[in-house]
């Protein structure tokens, strides 16, 4: 593995200086920073706590294998510590005592990423691994993992393995003979790896697989999609192939490739730790005749990132997330629109004519209502599109015409928002269903094109109309009156309730679910004085966390590390623009401290704007429409005090925070900008 890794970079010892995964991460980064090879050690451990907190890197059979590509690396580098005890990286089977750092430059040529997916194909080698564990020196550690000393481990088991390869090999190739005059053919499987970074699980994935494949008897080919790029699978192996198996965390690149094959759609580390039960699956799915969804080309906005066997509970948070996801660029550019034609046409507006009928250029009122009646075209497409894309995020591209249909039916019977969510979930669950019926193979071609559209779309409306709609739509008509009958204490309540839901994961499912409640009850033409009031709380409550940690920044700026104090100035105007994600790299490096203290900020926020009685007819924004907010100087108050109150616990909790026995002094933010090179003074 060329220089990437020497003995400056083995720690077999790790226990002495780590216990913890980010202690672990930090001690072998150190030893980057003292040979150059990373600029900024805060920098990039933040850049490796980003890419942990997509999915734990740690792997069944005690590896831990934490990476990321980062702007603050130089050259590719590996870093290897081994530990007695243990380190959790949430692995499912415990802790791992063999711990690879792996970094890579954001530009990364694809040579140096080639010899890093060798290094993760060798993990899956019972021999290097066992190796690893008996070396008693860092430099023989190092050696064995750049390839220059061969496992001395098992070597006569080796031998014997190769022998046995070798005559499989001459027994397949003479059954490859003999089934040429007419035996029965292997299990055909092609499948593809990739992961985020695309450096790691990608190619122990791959490996993994291929173990399994010749271990059950089928033809396994891998197509690894890694930051390497990739190289196509043979069209004529997808064509015979009797399966598909998608092992990914990012969306499978060219997927309509192996549309109309059974398939099995997994994250990555599925495909590493359960690569036997997904060759087991994907033939079952074969003998019944089933093509999944995933198989039709496309991808989900969610793409199943998650494990194979996810709850139920997940996978409806999942679904519920694809819609809402999709809604939202309406939601705004809708909403925004029917803001200006109020503020530029007056709250009368909303009674001018079509402008297909009246429509003069030099009238502002003309402009204003043409504003207005777009921005209500755009709103009508909300539940539709919600439902549809609910739907989609279940079953792929088949859902989404059930859902468009069960969607707009929901909107025309005044079934409203609640009507989208079901009418999303019966279309995708219907589409799903009829999915598992056998079908003959001459038929498979027309399924997704006809049958599927048709026969779903007959059963979701006749559901909508028949069956649940009404009852839908009477629960609809009083959560609005219970919103619109909200006063005083009450109101206050509820905007408690909403900064902190708000405030509680920063963009995601909690996050996203006061968001929807709030752009539901803004989304028709004329929407009640408390819905706006609604809105306008949840936007407010939205925008403390970044605001709140970019003032920290300034106003305590030692208690921060160099990258936090960079992020802070980006937080500013995430904050103002209403993108509560701008704290997100605060929350991750600091979250005991950093999510209380936003929670609390954005407690404060819903209920000053609540009881101030600010509205928003506008969805999104921030402090760029505070023009079209009822009551705006109360308003911006409101979201000043939340931020001063999230600015001032996160100081006041980050100051008690005691340094731990043992721990040494670049564990501190001021010490580890030391440890890069960096002369902080430290805070008193």
């Amino acid at each position: 593995m060329s220089e990437m890794i020497t003995a400056d970079l083995v720690d077999l010892d790790l226990d002495l200086s780590a216990q913890t995964k980010d202690a672990a991460a930090r001690a072998l980064a150190e030893r980057m920073v003292a040979k150059g090879r990373v600029t900024d050690l805060d920098g990039f451990l933040a850049d490796v706590a980003a890419r942990e907190a997509q999915m734990p890197t740690g792997l069944d059979g005690g590896i831990g294998i934490p990476h990321c590509r980062s702007e603050h690396v130089t050259e590719p580098t590996l870093a290897f510590g081994r530990s007695a005890a243990g380190i959790d990286f949430g692995a499912a089977d415990g802790p791992a005592d063999l711990i690879f750092l792996i970094a890579a430059p954001a530009g990364a040529d694809d040579a140096h990423l080639t010899i890093l997916s060798s290094l993760a194909r060798q993990l899956m080698n019972d021999e290097f691994t066992a190796a690893l564990r008996s070396v008693g020196d860092a430099a023989s550690a190092a050696a064995l993992i750049r390839g220059d000393e061969a496992p001395t481990v098992g070597t006569a088991d080796a031998d014997d393995s190769a022998a046995v390869s070798a005559a499989a090999s001459a027994e397949t190739a003479a059954g490859t003979s003999a089934d040429g005059g007419g035996g029965e053919r292997p299990f055909r499987i092609v499948a593809v790896t990739s992961c985020p970074t695309g450096i790691a699980h990608t190619y122990m994935a791959a490996e993994s697989l291929e173990n399994a494949g010749r271990e059950a008897g089928v033809e396994l080919v891998v197509e690894t999609q890694g930051s390497a790029g990739f190289t196509r699978l043979d069209p004529v192996a997808i064509a015979d192939a009797d399966g598909v198996i998608f092992a990914h965390d990012v969306p499978v690149r060219e997927k309509e490739r192996f549309a109309g094959k059974p398939t099995v759609d997994v994250g990555v580390k599925a495909g590493i730790n359960k690569p036997a039960q997904l060759i087991a699956d994907v033939r079952g799915k074969a003998e019944r005749g089933e093509v999944t969804a995933s198989a039709q080309g496309g991808g989900t906005p969610v793409e199943r990132a998650g494990e194979s066997g996810d709850n139920y509970g997940t996978k409806l948070r999942k679904w519920l997330m694809t819609g809402v996801s999709y809604m939202v660029p309406f939601v705004a550019a809708g909403g925004l629109l029917l803001a200006l034609g109020f503020a530029i046409g007056g709250w009368e507006i909303d009674k001018a004519p079509s402008v297909m009928e009246h429509f003069s250029w030099t009238q502002v009122d003309s402009w204003g209502a043409l504003l207005f009646q777009i921005g209500g075209v755009a709103f009508g497409f909300l539940v539709p599109v919600l439902a549809g894309y609910i739907a989609y995020g279940m079953a792929d591209r088949p859902g989404l015409v059930p859902g468009f249909v069960g969607g707009m039916i929901a909107f025309n019977i005044n079934a409203g928002f609640l009507g989208g969510l079901v009418a999303g979930l019966l279309a995708g669950g219907i589409v799903l269903a009829i999915q598992r019926i056998k079908i003959p193979t001459a038929l498979r071609g027309i399924m997704p094109v006809v049958v599927i559209p048709l026969i779903s779309s007959l059963i979701v409306g006749f559901l909508m109309f028949v069956v649940v709609g009404k009852p839908i739509a009477e629960a609809q008509k009083g959560m609005t009156d219970w919103l619109s009958g909200l006063s005083g204490t009450n109101a206050i309540l509820l905007g408690i309730l909403l900064g902190l839901m708000m405030c509680f994961d920063l963009g995601g499912p909690v996050n996203k679910v006061a968001y929807a409640f709030a752009t539901a009850g803004i989304a028709v033409e004329d929407p009640s004085d408390a819905a706006m009031k609604v809105m306008a709380a949840v936007m407010a409550a939205g925008m403390v966390p970044p605001l709140g940690m970019a003032l920290a920044t300034v106003v305590r700026r030692k208690l921060f590390t160099p990258a936090e104090r960079e992020n802070g100035k980006a937080a500013w105007v995430l904050g103002a623009s209403f993108i509560s994600e701008g704290a997100i790299p605060f929350a991750a490096a600091d979250p005991l401290r950093v999510i209380p203290a936003s929670m609390a900020g954005g407690a404060v926020t819903g209920a000053l704007s609540m009881a101030f009685g600010a509205t928003l007819r506008a969805p999104h924004g921030g402090i760029f429409v505070v023009p079209l907010i009822g009551s705006p100087f109360l308003y911006l108050i409101a979201i000043a005090v939340g931020t001063c109150v999230t600015t001032a616990l996160v100081i006041l909790l980050k100051s008690m925070r005691k340094q731990a026995p043992g721990a040494t002094a670049a564990e501190s933010p001021e010490g580890a900008a030391q440890a890069a090179g960096k002369k902080e003074p430290v805070a008193a």
